[in-house]
């Protein structure tokens, strides 16, 4: 415990989820997608309308159907972790993560909405995998650079 009598969060394990594969999982229709570097993804969709998933990143994945691997890392349902967007944009409130969690079925075990680019979460007990998604909140043009997730470690 600090002096004020408050547990310290401290990191564990991190990991960078970048923009990897141009069009799976993507929305690639009107879009302009432009990889300027691994960590720089430019992104540009005039028409494109509030609420759609501009991209998912699994942690699991049919690799013979998809021919892609999973993106996240595997967590479990007692850990916290806590997540952020790093992009570029106009307005910090024009993009939206929402995080899915599944269980061992693939029927949805509970969910969560991040509106203002990072937040702590704990997924369900009963979560077997999950997938995040980056949704629009009125976004025309963005560079995407990672997204991080940290396990959270209660330390002195």
């Amino acid at each position: 415990m600090t002096e004020d009598g408050q547990a310290r969060k401290m990191a564990g394990e991190v990991w960078k989820i970048y923009w990897n594969e141009y069009v799976k999982n993507a929305y690639v229709y009107g879009s302009e997608i432009q990889f300027h570097a691994k960590d720089d993804v430019e992104f540009k969709n005039e028409l494109m309308p509030p609420g759609a998933v501009i991209k998912r990143w699994l942690s699991k994945v049919n690799y013979q159907a998809m021919r892609i691997e999973p993106a996240l890392p595997m967590i479990d349902g007692e850990g916290r972790y806590h997540i952020s967007l790093d992009v570029s944009t106009e307005s910090a409130n024009e993009l939206i993560l929402k995080l899915i969690f599944y269980d061992r079925y693939d029927a949805e075990a509970g969910s969560q909405i991040i509106r203002d680019g990072e937040a702590d979460f704990q997924c369900p007990l009963k979560t077997f995998s999950y997938e995040v998604q980056l949704v629009n909140a009125g976004a025309k043009q963005f560079h995407f650079h990672s997204i991080i997730i940290t396990e959270i470690t209660d330390g002195e």
